[in-house]
């Protein structure tokens, strides 16, 4: 029974990491206040269509900091114009940290010469960056 325990749990975390490997967005937020990726920060995604923002997805960091597949699942990404939004008020809120910036969204445009898009954020109660990562 444990063998096959141990087999679904390694079945999983490939599943997972392929999953993962396959999409074209991911995002990791570091808090550089103190050095440490930043979890639980809730984030979104959306395209700009038409005049206006469509919601794609969202998400929540992980222990990393990260979220490795933001993009939904079994979608190639189109060109276009896409912003990511950090919801970073409540996230400081809950460690009882001031914040100037309650969201910040990170508006970034795919022209289809890449296959992933990564977006680091880079945050401080009073401050953040970002760029385009690989």
């Amino acid at each position: 029974m444990f063998k096959k325990a141990l087999a679904t749990l390694v079945l999983l975390i490939i599943s997972v990491t392929v999953s993962a490997a396959d999409n074209p967005l991911s995002v990791h937020v570091l808090n550089t206040q103190n050095g440490l990726p930043g979890p639980g920060i809730e984030v979104t995604l959306a395209y700009y269509d038409d005049g206006q923002w469509v919601s794609l997805n969202a998400g929540k960091t992980n222990e990393q900091g990260r979220i490795t597949a933001l993009y939904p699942a079994g979608k190639k990404i189109k060109e276009g114009v896409y912003k990511v939004t950090f919801k970073t008020g409540d996230w400081m809120k809950r460690r009882n940290a001031e914040t100037f910036f309650p969201e910040i969204p990170v508006v970034f445009e795919v022209d289809g010469t890449l296959s992933h898009y990564h977006i680091p954020l880079l945050l401080s109660p009073f401050g953040y960056s970002t760029y385009r990562g690989n």
